[in-house]
């Protein structure tokens, strides 16, 4: 094992370099290969390191560890936990409103696909952020929270520890969750409900056109 100190890292892609305590060349290290029972690394954090290769034979550090502190709280594991319950919570709330006819099948269906699809691009873009491949958008993650993928990015970003640590960021996702959930709220009045009711409606003779065609 040698040790050295982080020159530099950034965040968003996931990786950095380390400047070897010995002196010589800085060397490339990766999120993946640093200790999971430990903070995110820092500019300046002294770390352990063993030295290997990528694919492409390029020398990189693995096993990365800091040689004092920075161990990770639990706060993470908080959150997982606070998603967990609320995910829940809000699904037995949908849940109740089905079953006492106060909202239809259809909007269940679409809380349950706009959470898979929040979760897909939440995963799809902390890929791309680690590569340096092309970004999601942070309007089009915000987009699909407010059309009712919420609950997924709630899952998303404790689990993925995606953009759960940017206050701007989390500050709308929260406006979103409020909007949306002002929303339901507003179909399950009789004035909500009748439009709620009338747009699946015209969806669903839209799309038997479209098929006829």
């Amino acid at each position: 094992m040698q040790t050295g100190t982080i020159l530099n890292w950034n965040e968003e892609k996931g990786f950095g370099f380390i400047a070897p305590k010995s002196g010589g060349k800085t060397i490339f290290a990766h999120i993946n290969d640093y200790s999971r029972r430990h903070k995110s690394p820092f500019k300046g954090l002294e770390v352990q390191y063993a030295v290997s290769a990528d694919q492409m034979g390029r020398k990189c550090a693995v096993d990365v560890c800091p040689l004092n502190g920075n161990k990770r709280s639990n706060r993470e594991g908080k959150q997982k936990t606070v998603s967990i319950i609320l995910c829940c919570g809000f699904a037995t709330v949908l849940f109740v409103l089905f079953r006492s006819r106060s909202i239809p099948f259809e909007l269940v269906g679409l809380y349950a696909v706009m959470s898979v699809s929040a979760f897909i691009l939440y995963a799809k873009d902390k890929t791309a952020a680690q590569s340096g491949e092309w970004r999601t958008s942070e309007n089009t993650l915000h987009t699909v929270s407010l059309l009712g993928g919420w609950p997924g990015a709630a899952i998303a970003q404790s689990f993925l520890r995606h953009k759960s640590t940017k206050v701007s960021f989390r500050v709308t996702y929260w406006i979103t969750v409020m909007a949306n959930c002002g929303a339901l709220y507003w179909f399950i009045t009789p004035a909500g409900n009748w439009w709620l009711k009338s747009a699946i409606k015209d969806i669903t003779i839209f799309i038997k056109n479209i098929n006829i065609g």
